[in-house]
């Protein structure tokens, strides 16, 4: 098993970037809209002026969003042939993670690269689609999971924006270890999983999910759904008290015997302002 240490960075792309950070906020466009919302790690000194940061469409000031008073209730943005609707939910994400595009991107190599015509993924914690949606264009069936009916209501609206069939996935509202649990004993395998773990949450039936707790479970339970010859099993974690070698530690653990890599790292965007990196997670990812 080789063993890779990484910083993945983005600058972005057409209809997000990260224009500056700092004083506990960073300031970013998403398609037509400039929003300021708090980041705890942008301790630093931002680089624009403060007339750049006061002129921006929405900020999410006192735990709400202050906006202009033609903002809209929400709002579309592009990525390749890919479209999410963005709407300023109540804890300050807008229900798209930007700097994640690296990941589809590396998602959707490794699926059209496969022998398989139409390889099974496996997304848990699957929020508003977007991963699940780039691995249907890039020819995937996929099982979409996640405990909130909300976050899978929006994610079919990104299907339908997408212009994906009803059948390209299939939607379970469930706690993804009960899920996987059932899937073991049902003998269903997929050839990649994917894995966007919150660090405290439940389940639809009140399941409890603790990252230190609970992750190490699922992911050793992920190990016995996967395919004979599996393509990949990729993890990302928001504000977690853990650097990414412990997540590069657990996959080393599970995935040892199968050979392969395993790379772990930070996701990281560019500021357009000084080109200074802000961190935005962790992630590790096994693959042949």
């Amino acid at each position: 098993l080789k063993i890779i240490m990484k910083i993945l960075e983005t600058e972005g792309w057409e209809d997000y970037e990260l224009l500056d950070s700092g004083n506990g906020h960073r300031l970013e466009r998403y398609g037509q809209f400039v929003l300021s919302r708090p980041d705890p790690q942008a301790i630093w000194l931002p680089c624009l002026p403060s007339a750049d940061w006061n002129s921006a469409n929405a900020k999410f000031l006192n735990d709400k969003w202050q906006t202009s008073s033609r903002f809209p209730k929400s709002w579309n943005i592009s990525y390749h042939s890919l479209t999410f609707k963005l709407f300023l939910t109540s804890f300050k994400h807008t229900g798209l993670f930007p700097e994640q595009h690296l990941h589809w991107d590396w998602i959707t190599s490794r699926i059209s690269n496969a022998s398989e015509k139409q390889p099974h993924i496996l997304n848990l914690f699957g929020y508003t689609g977007a991963a699940s949606l780039a691995a249907v264009k890039a020819g995937a069936r996929v099982t979409h999971v996640d405990a909130s009916r909300s976050a899978i209501a929006w994610a079919k609206e990104n299907q339908a924006l997408c212009g994906f069939s009803d059948t390209s996935i299939r939607w379970i509202v469930d706690d993804a270890l009960t899920f996987v649990s059932r899937e073991i004993r049902r003998g269903v395998r997929y050839d990649g999983i994917i894995m966007d773990p919150p660090v405290y949450g439940h389940g639809p039936n009140k399941e409890i999910w603790d990252f230190s707790r609970s992750f190490p479970k699922l992911l050793s339970a992920c190990k016995e759904v996967l395919s004979p010859a599996p393509l990949f099993v990729i993890a990302n974690a928001y504000a977690i008290s853990s650097s990414a070698i412990m997540l590069g530690n657990l996959f080393e653990d599970q995935f040892n015997s199968l050979g392969g890599k395993v790379e772990y790292g930070e996701l990281a965007i560019e500021e357009k302002s000084r080109k200074r990196l802000l961190s935005t997670g962790i992630f590790a990812k096994w693959h042949v």
